[in-house]
């Protein structure tokens, strides 16, 4: 039996193409948003999704104290696997939406290191097996004002408040002479919490519900604290009144969390890119 992953890869330059299609869809949409319509496409009260994501991580982490980078690849020797995504969108008027997203985020890897790395005071020698795990679960509440909508589309700006739950672990045993096996461990939680906004869009390619594209780009930088940055591209189907399917690309999940002696915070660098596939399920509003 073939490598389902190895499948995947093989068709990550559609998806990308699929995405890039999106995009370029998205760009073309927006001056037709002007036009009048009847009632709109995606009208709903309650729109649940569902989406399997297959992640591609990088990045680094760095001690509360400082010192150098650890590589989440070349160190450690993260790979890509497969998580998911939930939303819940209630649309209480036609134009104001509150929702909620949550995105976990949990990997582990057992490696034997090829140079000597510092965590959070404890040094881990080179040649040496480690368990090391990383959690940076997403949890987000947001607020959405569509300032353009229309029976082919809107396109809206979003508010959000973005609380990544983060935990980064190493674990070790090392043969100590004299002393047996002396375990090693290192650990280091915080909560990193992220205020973003940026515009969110949907087009119907035809004059009808059947085909659209959508995406969204959201950011936002505070000074020596850290960054976030994300955008993803898709193409959707709706199956029936109640059912839409879709597919695309993350282009790009960026979070970067800078470290703090002051406040015993470890550093956090991670992005992550990769395959979407995804469900929606609205329910109420006109037509429905």
């Amino acid at each position: 039996m073939k490598n389902p992953k190895l499948l995947l890869l093989r068709k990550l330059p559609l998806l990308r193409l699929m995405c890039s299609l999106a995009l370029v869809g998205l760009v073309a949409a927006v001056p037709q948003l002007h036009a009048a319509g009847d009632d709109d496409f995606d009208s709903y009260a309650i729109k649940i999704t569902a989406t399997w994501f297959y992640s591609n991580p990088s990045g680094t982490l760095q001690s509360a104290t400082g010192g150098g980078l650890i590589d989440l690849k070349k160190d450690i020797g993260f790979s890509s696997y497969s998580t998911f995504a939930g939303k819940i969108d209630w649309k209480f008027t036609r134009k104001n939406h509150l929702y909620f997203v949550a995105t976990p985020f949990t990997t582990s890897r057992q490696t034997v290191l090829s140079r000597t790395i510092t965590f959070q005071g404890q040094t881990f020698a080179a040649g040496l097996a480690t368990q090391s795990e990383l959690k940076a679960n997403l949890y987000a509440a947001g607020y959405q004002y569509d300032i353009l909508r229309r029976r082919r589309g809107h396109l809206g700006i979003a508010v959000q408040i973005d609380t990544y739950d983060s935990r980064a672990s190493f674990n070790a045993a090392a043969q100590i002479t004299g002393d047996g096996v002396r375990h090693l461990s290192a650990s280091a939680s915080r909560l990193v919490p992220i205020p973003v906004l940026g515009p969110e869009v949907r087009f119907y390619l035809t004059n009808s519900p059947r085909l659209y594209v959508q995406g969204d780009v959201y950011g936002m930088y505070f000074f020596g604290y850290g960054n976030f940055l994300s955008s993803v591209g898709q193409l959707g189907l709706r199956i029936t009144k109640h059912l839409n399917v879709d597919a695309g690309y993350q282009l790009g999940s960026r979070l970067n969390a800078n470290n703090s002696s002051s406040r015993n915070r470890f550093g956090l660098s991670l992005t992550q890119t990769g395959a979407i596939v995804g469900i929606e399920v609205p329910f109420g509003g006109a037509g429905q």
